[in-house]
């Protein structure tokens, strides 16, 4: 560290920004409350706030976007917190040919700035909120990816911030050259996790099979337009036989649909469905979205076969939307509404399916999405398409081990008063031990499961109260890369500056 070096923005309790960095975070359920906030605007910045914190011994934690689902920057053993949300540059940088983007990036900015400048997107999530600090190092999901894979897969190298065995602190770029000798630092950041390794500080992304210096042609050229479907299920007609043909339908298709060379592949869809809600308006049962390439000139019939096999053997009731074709930019827009729109205290789960849901599963569902007799303001599960190029990526060559599944699907409990805290996690839960009760109260690796989301934090798999699969919360996220992340993790933190809930243990 030069003498000039600036030091980063350290905000404390009283200072007038400090309560605001506290409550800056998606879930309500948590507040950050350390010593100093260390407002980071530079690479050189973090250097400075992480030796700091490794020469006083003071526990750090690591912050972009704020959505991180479990409480990883409030812990109280947390001193300092590195927050990097002013970190939002997005460049092409020419010698590298390939994107720089800064960890504090929102996914709504990424996706204008690459497409409004040079027609690319970055095949990642659908929140706007998101940053893209976590989300990468967790894989990076989003309705491109059918089509272009996980944002991780067009990583091609990140710079990193690291602690070595003595103290010592600096910036690395690790790059995805198999002969660079900090390829395993970019790999862990493939599907990893935040906070396990470092702080980053900078992504380059470019697609593999990308050709020239063009910064055109280094990313995805996502479609001008997409056509969109959405059908709706009042509750009223949503009994547990019809929830049977929905959710059976829906998951059959993606077992038969999420090849890599489908015509499909260009299709995202998504199946949301609704706890009742603790009012007399029962509230809307379910919904399915959906929308593919609008440039394709089968577009039409591929869209009309998708809804027409959703809905088989539901007669009248549900609601089929009138289809639409909508500019691509706009479409990712209406997405991200759609995500961001439950807002209070949260607790989310996640599993990747290989499978559909069997019948006792669905009965679960029904059983507790139909309940009265719980506590929250709002619930939901979503099945999401996944496979497609996704799973045409070996399951070693990235630490995003999941690349046999063919659906994601997202659980979600909101609720607003603190005073439900206890019941409404208990009631999610259980719903999700019952809902894979035959599998020790987790989605297990197996014929029918591929485990859990990383970026979808849980807690709860780490708990063998709740998972008694006997299979280590590790494997759930990680599957057959757990080892490898611990090697990396002994390698690149050996002190263990760099922890929290689920980071990736020392071996």
């Amino acid at each position: 560290m030069t003498e000039h070096t600036p030091a980063p923005g350290i905000v404390r309790p009283g200072d007038d920004a400090y309560r605001g960095l506290a409550t800056r975070g998606l879930n309500e359920r948590f507040t950050a409350e350390p010593e100093a906030f260390h407002v980071a605007a530079t690479t050189a910045q973090v250097v400075v706030a992480v030796r700091d914190a490794v020469r006083d011994g003071k526990r750090i934690a690591v912050r972009s976007g704020g959505h991180g689902y479990e409480n990883t920057v409030g812990d109280p053993e947390v001193r300092i917190v590195l927050d990097l949300g002013e970190m939002r540059e997005i460049a092409w940088d020419a010698e590298r040919g390939a994107f720089a983007v800064e960890p504090g990036v929102r996914m709504a900015d990424l996706y204008r700035t690459l497409y409004e400048n040079w027609g690319v997107a970055l095949p990642a999530g659908d929140s706007a909120t998101v940053g893209l600090g976590g989300h990468v190092a967790g894989g990076g999901f989003g309705s491109l990816c059918r089509s272009a894979g996980l944002a991780a897969d067009h990583l091609l190298a990140v710079e990193v911030v690291v602690a070595d065995a003595d103290g010592e602190v600096r910036a690395i770029v690790a790059t995805r050259d198999p002969e660079d000798p900090h390829h395993d630092l970019w790999w862990a950041h493939t599907g990893g996790g935040g906070g396990s390794f470092g702080v980053v500080t900078r992504y380059w992304f470019r697609s593999l099979d990308a050709a020239g210096d063009d910064p055109r042609t280094a990313l995805p050229v996502p479609p001008a337009s997409v056509l969109t479907g959405t059908v709706l299920f009042n509750r009223a007609g949503l009994d547990r036989a019809a929830l049977h043909t929905l959710a059976g339908n829906f998951g059959r298709w993606h077992e038969e649909n999420s090849a890599a060379d489908s015509p499909y592949a260009s299709l995202f869809s998504g199946l949301i469905l609704n706890g009742r809600p603790r009012t007399d308006d029962p509230g809307m049962g379910a919904v399915v979205f959906a929308h593919v390439d609008a440039t394709r000139p089968d577009a039409d019939r591929l869209l009309s076969d998708y809804l027409a096999a959703v809905t088989e053997g539901l007669g009248d009731f549900p609601v089929v939307l009138p289809t639409e074709v909508v500019p691509w930019l706009e479409a990712k827009k209406a997405l991200a509404q759609a995500q961001d729109a439950e807002t209070g205290r949260q607790k989310v789960k996640s599993s990747f399916l290989r499978r559909a849901w069997t019948a006792d599963q669905i009965d679960t569902l029904y059983d507790y999405l139909d309940s009265t007799d719980h506590d929250h303001d709002s619930a939901l599960i979503a099945l999401q398409s996944y496979g497609g190029r996704i799973n045409t990526v070996p399951a070693g060559a990235t630490a995003s081990a999941q690349r046999d599944s063919v659906m994601q699907a997202f659980f979600m409990n909101t609720w607003q008063d603190a005073a439900q805290d206890g019941a409404a996690l208990a009631w999610m839960a259980r719903l999700y031990r019952d809902l894979y009760a035959k599998t020790g109260g987790v989605p297990a690796p197996g014929d029918a499961d591929q485990g859990c989301y990383v970026n979808f934090a849980d807690i709860d798999m780490a708990d063998p109260e709740w998972n008694g699969s006997g299979v280590p919360w590790e494997e759930l996220y990680f599957l057959g890369n757990a080892g490898r992340l611990r090697t990396v993790k002994a390698a690149w933190d050996p002190r263990d500056v760099f922890r929290h809930a689920l980071s990736v243990r020392l071996p």
